[in-house]
């Protein structure tokens, strides 16, 4: 490939459910250094049923999961299709996929939404299964967003995303160092629809709770936080570690379970933040829950700096788009300082 720039779609499906975030990027390298552009981005929310969907789809059967893989695959590429209607071609579409299960552990790691269907449906060449290839080199497969933060965000200290679970990459000895810190929006939304709420805005039904001191203390407590990084989270840990612990205090009110939850968040995001760093690119939706934002900045001695809202709300899938341009370059788009796997790698299947 001998283009000078190249223009791709990154698609993102978070673990919040929140729907699909769209960017159209453009890519290219001047002396050594990369450049980017979104020109233009959009979220699809996803209707309810394909929410209840996903929430439940990792106890399918076989055949089932086999046909959502399939059918997600296709309702992204027609949501692809009615956003580029009447527009030129990308070169290219790069799809993270939705994460159903993640157990590094086990060398497994699976995100549904089939590429072939998305390549089939578009007619565009269409990158997707990003982390397999580093998990079975004993990798954790996550984050993978950190060489985007390195390549393209470099000039920060640390790069922080606040998302379904939060994460944090940075540079220490030489390397960038990711892992995924806490659990987040996954947690906070979950919260805030058990009193009728899509998500608490801005924070405020957090901000009016008050701090279930017990409950704070056994989240805090919880054994990940001790371990080394690399290291990274899914919804089976969710399920597993923290939901329980919620439930015991089922019987405070919302706001007070979101208030500490809050804090919680606050505390193991500050605790994670080297304490080298000045300034601390923020994004994800977390950046959009300003009591959350307050809430680490007064635990923080960095400044939280929270970016133009496209940023904000499209960096993930600005660097998805990044790393299927990587892989069409056969670049490496996965670094084991991040990972713990046996070698940086080159991940992604790519279907023409």
């Amino acid at each position: 490939m001998k283009k000078t720039e190249l223009h791709g779609i990154g698609v993102m499906s978070g673990t919040s459910l929140d729907g699909l975030d769209l960017a159209w990027c453009s890519f290219s390298e001047e002396e050594g250094r990369w450049h980017y552009e979104i020109w233009d981005a959009v979220t699809i929310p996803y209707p309810e049923a394909w929410q209840r969907t996903l929430r439940e789809a990792m106890h399918l059967s076989a055949f089932d999961y086999a046909l959502l893989d399939v059918r997600l695959g296709a309702y992204i590429g027609d949501c692809l299709n009615r956003w580029l209607q009447g527009r030129e071609r990308p070169d290219y579409i790069a799809s993270h996929g939705h994460t159903v299960f993640h157990r590094p552990d086990l060398h497994l790691t699976t995100q549904i939404g089939s590429g072939a269907a998305i390549a089939a449906r578009t007619g565009i060449q269409t990158i997707c299964d990003f982390r397999s290839t580093d998990v079975a080199l004993g990798g954790q497969g996550a984050p993978l967003v950190p060489i985007g933060d390195e390549l393209l965000f470099g000039d920060y200290d640390a790069c922080l995303n606040l998302g379904g679970f939060s994460n944090i990459s940075f540079r220490q000895e030489g390397k960038r160092i990711s892992f995924d810190v806490s659990p987040c929006n996954m947690a906070l939304n979950l919260m805030a629809q058990g009193a009728g709420l899509e998500y608490d805005r801005d924070g405020l039904l957090a901000r009016s709770g008050h701090l279930i001191p017990n409950l704070l203390e056994e989240l805090n407590r919880i054994d990940y936080y001790q371990q080394k990084p690399p290291k990274s989270l899914g919804k089976e840990w969710f399920e597993e570690h923290l939901l329980p612990l919620i439930n015991q205090h089922s019987e405070n009110a919302t706001a007070d379970l979101l208030r500490t939850l809050t804090e919680h968040i606050a505390m193991m995001v500050a605790q994670a933040i080297p304490e080298s760093a000045t300034t601390v690119l923020t994004t994800g939706g977390g950046a959009l829950n300003c009591f959350l934002v307050e809430r680490l900045q007064h635990l923080s001695h960095a400044h939280i700096e929270v970016p133009d809202m496209r940023i904000v709300n499209y960096k993930e899938a600005l660097i998805f788009a990044f790393l299927g341009m990587l892989r069409l370059y056969g670049k490496d788009n996965c670094l084991r300082s991040v990972t713990g796997a046996e070698r940086d790698n080159c991940g992604g299947a790519i279907y023409q």
